[in-house]
């Protein structure tokens, strides 16, 4: 069998490629491209595109998932575009392991370029287990700081956009406010200006009370907490716009931030080492990341208390023990019993209705989702928890239409 290998990202690369990374976290991927800017890096997100699914199928099965084909599809679109050279490019695919068909992403992508002639590119792997090592390539302790700032701000102009938003008096207002707010931020961040401490904390203040300072409207919309596989939750090329889509019909989204995801990858990957006995050195690193993160949620989300203004999503050890009654803590293949607990926290929140997300061939999703809904439905009764799937052959209005037949059926 014929071994898929990556061209190498050279340190010379570093000047003259510039890394793309597929569409994936709406709010949080403005301030990573700083984070990567700031440490030398030619840096962008691929954008939208049109026909993906009919790209991607000329070199991959239709078995594929879902976010795969998207992925896929992103990618060639990206090199028929002409926006950037081929020879002046590498592609980046993020990479928690797992037992899923995102595991085979790198390798697919690398085969993908084969196919269509362009074995040249070098595709990065984005992972914390430092596998396919690229030269060019290093994640350093500013990155990281910058990288984890970045998550930060993201997951905190998340909750504040879809807590203002529904009830601006001035459409657009919210948005307008993200927008400038992710344009001073990421020139802070590519400075590594406040990525710790007082610093850090003055700007959650300042991105607290500029939202704050938007004129609202007073009365209660509904909510509708989101959760599911991560690819399908943060991007909105994956979920069709839903958020959107809820907050059109007179709805509040409430979903959690990705710095739980992040947590809880690694709290997967240290429960394996356990399991297994082994990786003492691993575990280790494991627990001092896991500590630095929930010092760092901590440090976030008091600051929103603090505030008074505005609400936040349950810190990770609370969702963990949401969670257990739903679903078993070593259900931890693909999103596992993370899906359970935000299910948990968004009804605790006040929705009324939970949606789970998850995509076409997502063997792992299925199972965790429709496993966890009787045992949801019996702890909060009066709450519609409703599994969502979205497939490449299925139109919007056939989506839109189960997702609205289930919000007008809770109360039946």
């Amino acid at each position: 069998m014929k071994e898929y290998r990556s061209a190498l990202f050279t340190r010379k690369m570093k000047k003259t490629h510039t890394i793309l990374l597929p569409q994936m976290l709406e709010y949080q991927s403005p301030f990573l491209k700083a984070a990567f800017e700031g440490s030398g890096y030619h840096f962008d997100i691929m954008q939208g595109g049109r026909q993906l699914k009919q790209k991607a199928l000329r070199y991959i099965s239709n078995d594929f998932c879902y976010p795969g084909i998207l992925i896929i599809g992103q990618m060639l679109d990206e090199l028929e575009s002409g926006r950037y050279s081929p020879d002046r490019i590498a592609f980046m695919e993020p990479q928690t392991g797992g037992a899923c068909r995102a595991g085979n992403y790198y390798y697919t992508i690398i085969r993908t370029l084969e196919k269509c002639g362009h074995p040249e590119i070098p595709v990065v792997s984005l992972n914390y287990r430092g596998e396919a090592v690229h030269p060019g390539f290093r994640i350093t302790l500013s990155l990281l700081l910058s990288a984890v700032t970045a998550v930060c701000y993201g997951d905190l102009i998340l909750c504040l956009c879809q807590q203002v938003r529904p009830y601006e008096c001035e459409t657009g207002a919210a948005d307008r406010l993200r927008e400038r707010l992710e344009r001073e931020l990421s020139e802070q961040i590519r400075r590594h200006a406040n990525l710790a401490g007082e610093g850090r904390r003055r700007m959650y203040r300042y991105i607290l009370d500029s939202f704050a300072g938007i004129p609202v409207s007073r009365g209660e919309k509904q909510k509708v907490g989101v959760t599911g596989e991560i690819y399908m939750k943060f991007c909105s090329l994956g979920n069709h716009n839903l958020e959107r889509f809820l907050e059109d019909r007179g709805c509040q989204c409430v979903m959690g931030g990705f710095i739980n995801y992040a947590i809880y990858c690694m709290d997967g990957e240290r429960r394996n080492c356990q399991v297994n006995g082994r990786g003492r050195i691993f575990l280790r690193g494991l627990d001092l990341l896991i500590d630095y993160l929930g010092r760092v949620q901590r440090e976030l989300y008091g600051e929103v208390e603090r505030h008074g203004h505005f609400t936040v999503d349950h810190s990770f050890p609370e969702v963990k023990r949401l969670a257990e009654d739903a679903a078993g803590l070593d259900c931890i293949t693909g999103d596992g019993w993370l899906v359970a607990g935000e299910a948990a926290s968004a009804a605790l929140r006040g929705c009324k209705n939970v949606l789970m997300l998850h995509p076409f061939g997502c063997l792992v999703s299925h199972v965790s989702e429709r496993g966890i809904l009787k045992p949801l439905r019996r702890r909060y009764p009066g709450v519609n928890f409703q599994t969502v799937e979205y497939d490449y052959d299925s139109s919007d209005t056939l989506l839109e239409s189960r997702i609205l037949m289930g919000l007008a059926s809770r109360l039946l």
